[in-house]
């Protein structure tokens, strides 16, 4: 059986990545501040990453749709989204973007969730994190809370993201 350390072995570093913060309150009342998304961008930017894009969409499938599609097609690795994996009628994320999931990675929100419960206990079911690549980019979808974009991030995403790119690029 091979290490974690052998399955990364050789795998590219550094990524450039995208943001999307999905928050109607945001992308209507510009003062707010987008606290989850500038984290998002100081921790990947920490570990050696580049943030091409940061944009801020309302809970709207049309927009947030049209959004993924362009960066889809754009020179970006992986696109991280935050907000909207909750239960509330406005919360539809999950629901515009795992159907385009060409494959989808279940360990990821199962991880998330196990990790969050130590943080927030049984709570933690409340969230729809997911994972998935559609057209050879890695989409991962956290929700918006500060918490649980730094827990993501620095727990599962920055230390794992060669693992994860060096698989879905072949």
């Amino acid at each position: 059986m091979s290490t974690p350390e052998e399955h990364r072995k050789g795998a590219r570093e550094r990524f450039d990545l995208s943001l999307i913060t999905i928050s109607t309150s945001k992308y209507f009342d510009r003062e707010r501040d987008d606290l989850s998304g500038k984290l998002a961008r100081a921790i990947l930017e920490k570990a050696g990453h580049t943030v091409s894009s940061m944009i801020i969409l309302p809970d709207q499938k049309d927009m947030i749709r049209r959004e993924l599609l362009r960066l889809i097609l754009s020179d970006t690795d992986a696109i991280i989204t935050s907000g909207g994996t909750g239960l509330t009628p406005d919360d539809l994320t999950i629901e515009t973007i795992a159907p385009l999931f060409k494959k989808e990675i279940t360990g990821f929100g199962e991880l998330f969730r196990r990790l969050s419960y130590e943080q927030i206990g049984t709570a933690s079911m409340l969230s729809r994190a997911a994972a998935g690549v559609i057209e050879g980019k890695l989409i991962i979808c956290l929700p918006g809370s500060p918490d649980a974009v730094k827990l993501a991030l620095e727990e599962i995403i920055v230390p794992e993201l060669p693992h994860l790119m060096r698989h879905i690029s072949g």
